[in-house]
Formats: C-alpha cells, sequence, structure tokens
C-alpha cells in the first residue's frame, strides 16, 4: 500500500505520504526538505549514515543532500514533508548565504507543530496569506534551532562538471569528454564527484533531469514537453523514474497541481 498526495501554496510544496513497502531510490532535491514522522519509523540514508526519524521527528535535509527512504518495519510509515526553495527561506531570515540544517533529525515540540501547522494549511488548501504567515513562522523558530552556516562549497571543478552535466539533456556527456576538460582521470573525477554530491555523475545527471522535468510540468501544465525538453524516451519512462524519487508517476504528479 502507497499513497502520495502533493499540493502547493506559497511557494512552498508540501507532500503527504503513507506507505508499508515503497523505497525511494537514493537522490537529493534543490530544495530544502522539512518533515515529520508521524507514524513508524522513517528508515534513510543520509551522508552514508543510517538515520532513523521516530513519531514527532522532525527530518530536516539540506539541499541537494542525497538520501534514500523507507519504512523501517512491515508496520509501515506516515509522515508529511515540506519543499522550499532555498531563496525563500533566505528572504523570509534576511540572509544572503546559504544556512545548512546542523542535526538531520530533532525532537522539538514547538517545531514539529509550526511544521505540521504549514503542511496542514497546504493540503488542505487554506489560502495563499495563511500559508505565508505560517511559512513566517516557521522559518522563525527554525533559525532559533542549532542550524549552521558553514557550509561546503562548490569548487570550480565541481561547478564546471555540474554545468556540463547540465547542458544536454538529450544523453549524458561521455565522461571522456568531461575529464579531459577538467583534466582529471576518469576514476578521480567519479570519486571527487561523488564526495562532493553524495551521488555518481550519473545518478545526478538522471536526478537532474526528474527534478527538471517536475519544474516543467508545475509551470507548463504540460507532460509532454517535460518529456520531450528533458530527454524521456516516452512518457512510461518519466514515470518510472518520476515515481522512484517523488512515490507517484509525473501524470499523477500533473493531476494534483490542477
Amino acid at each position: 500500500m502507497a499513497k502520495f498526495i502533493y499540493k502547493q501554496a506559497a511557494g512552498i510544496t508540501a507532500l503527504s505520504a503513507s506507505f508499508t513497502d515503497f523505497t525511494y531510490k537514493k537522490h537529493s532535491h534543490k530544495e530544502y526538505a522539512i518533515g515529520v514522522t508521524l507514524r513508524g519509523i522513517q528508515h534513510y540514508n543520509l551522508d552514508g549514515s543510517l538515520q532513523l526519524s521516530y513519531p514527532s521527528g522532525v527530518m530536516l535535509f539540506n539541499p541537494e543532500q542525497a538520501h534514500d527512504g523507507m519504512a523501517h518495519d512491515k508496520a509501515g510509515l506516515d509522515y508529511v514533508m515540506l519543499y522550499i526553495d532555498p531563496h525563500l527561506i533566505l528572504e523570509a531570515i534576511e540572509k544572503k548565504d546559504i544556512i545548512r540544517f546542523s542535526d538531520p533529525i530533532v525532537y522539538e515540540q514547538t517545531l514539529q507543530q509550526k511544521v505540521l501547522g504549514l503542511a496542514h494549511a497546504i493540503l488542505s488548501e487554506k489560502s495563499e496569506a495563511l500559508c505565508s504567515e505560517l511559512f513566517l513562522s516557521l522559518t522563525d523558530r527554525l533559525v532559533q534551532t542549532d542550524l549552521s552556516t558553514d557550509h561546503r562549497k562548490d569548487s570550480s571543478l565541481i561547478r564546471k562538471a555540474k554545468e556540463m552535466l547540465h547542458g544536454n539533456m538529450e544523453q549524458m556527456l561521455k565522461l571522456d569528454e568531461i575529464c579531459h576538460e577538467l583534466h582529471l582521470s576518469k576514476f578521480q573525477f567519479i570519486r571527487l564527484f561523488k564526495a562532493h554530491t553524495g551521488l555518481s555523475p550519473y545518478q545526478y545527471f538522471l536526478n537532474y533531469k526528474i527534478e527538471r522535468a517536475k519544474k516543467i510540468i508545475e509551470s507548463k501544465r504540460d507532460i509532454y514537453a517535460a518529456v520531450a525538453e528533458c530527454g524521456f524516451v516516452d512518457l512510461p519512462h518519466l514515470n518510472k523514474r518520476f515515481k522512484s524519487v517523488y512515490g507517484i508517476t509525473a501524470f499523477e504528479y500533473m493531476s494534483y497541481l490542477d
């Protein structure tokens, strides 16, 4: 059994998820992801270490932080998650540099209530004004938690590699071309890229295509434009890849946006 509901308001995406045997493949998001475990135990690997979020645990994911996800046991899992663009959070807290969450999971009742309040407002389609006010209240509380501004910035090599991978959505550049440009061997490049992003170059490229397809679906409400512009073979190909990251197909996701 698996159920995923997505809604959007005030520039924020909320997810209500319930499942037993579903497993997210390793991926990352451009956004911050902030969620609360409601029932069961959320089991995931983050930056190479196992994390277990028990009921009432507030899960804090930084942008581009690679992770997977599943229920810890046969009892299954219920949780909500908020996906928030980094610029939206920085605007709310009046900072210029990306902040990073120091702890992946915290048990803090006030923060938990603010996450749940905003998630409920978005999922129940409350007014944009109310959602914006609840978001501001949430960011005020986040600032009071243990946040760090000490973060890993992309090196020039990693930035250049990402730009090259983003440049051709039809097919991934041959590693030889990237390595020649960066003056690295294949193995040096793969090891460096994975150490920095948590994903192999191929995983990163595929993840980027899926995220780009999601943005196109949100902005154009055209699933076939997402297939064509992101270089997927056909709609079933996009649906399969999309489901491995978001729990539902791209076609199902578009239906939530109407």
